[in-house]
């Protein structure tokens, strides 16, 4: 029975291994099997920051919300565009118009004006220019700004480093296994990832916030950020 087992056991891994490796086919076990679980974790900067910046302008008129949304918006792009943004890092996400209503007790709700917005994202690398480029966007009229949000530009060497760590650390733990049990290991039987934990962006904390003078002087700190690869590995122990 357990050769049946063990067949059904690596039958069923291969399916819910997405982006795994792929796993060879291997003799029938003679040992006894044990599986395990191992995460691999590497530390890094974050080198890449998102914010999120737009203009909502509010205006008795449809026409006159547009067109005075539109004027400021085109003062926020010029300043990204100063500070050396690239057009291939702004990106619009939203935009609206929404009618603005009043309301009364007993009575219909009245007409007040209108609601224009206009929001993009933009991504920039230089993470000591955060700062400034939050203060010219305020300066230039953007009045919603969400961000920055700090994360991992090119991730795919970090999560390879993990990936070994994940590895090694799996292997550790079958030796464990084996020597608690009075055997060795002597093959690994599968490998699969189960998948690589992407860190959520890092928000920024609001209260970084330095006066100098007059003007307020927006400060940005990186940090660190884990990235993890978990692995299930199964090994023969004789």
């Amino acid at each position: 029975m357990k050769p049946l087992l063990f067949a059904a056991a690596v039958t069923a891994a291969v399916p819910t291994a997405a982006g795994a490796q792929a796993v060879a086919s291997v003799p029938v076990l003679t040992g006894t099997r044990v599986d395990v679980n191992a995460t691999g974790e590497v530390t890094r900067v974050p080198d890449l920051a998102v914010i999120s910046a737009g203009v909502q302008t509010l205006q008795p008129t449809a026409t006159g919300a547009i067109e005075e949304n539109a004027t400021r918006m085109e003062r926020v792009r010029a300043a990204l565009k100063r500070a050396g943004i690239a057009d291939k890092d702004i990106q619009t996400s939203t935009i609206s118009l929404n009618p603005e209503y009043r309301y009364q007790d007993n009575q219909p709700p009245r007409l007040t004006g209108y609601r224009a917005t206009n929001t993009v994202n933009i991504k920039f690398r230089d993470l000591k220019r955060t700062g400034a480029i939050l203060d010219a966007l305020v300066q230039e009229g953007a009045n919603q700004i969400n961000g920055p949000s700090l994360t991992i530009d090119k991730p795919d060497e970090a999560y390879d480093e993990a990936r070994v760590k994940a590895v090694a650390a799996g292997r550790a733990r079958a030796e464990i296994y084996a020597r608690s049990l009075g055997k060795r290991v002597v093959r690994i039987l599968s490998v699969s990832e189960s998948g690589a934990f992407v860190p959520p962006p890092m928000p920024y904390a609001a209260d970084a916030i330095q006066v100098t003078g007059s003007r307020a002087k927006t400060e940005i700190d990186p940090g660190t950020q884990q990235l993890q690869v978990n692995l299930s590995m199964s090994f023969e122990l004789q």
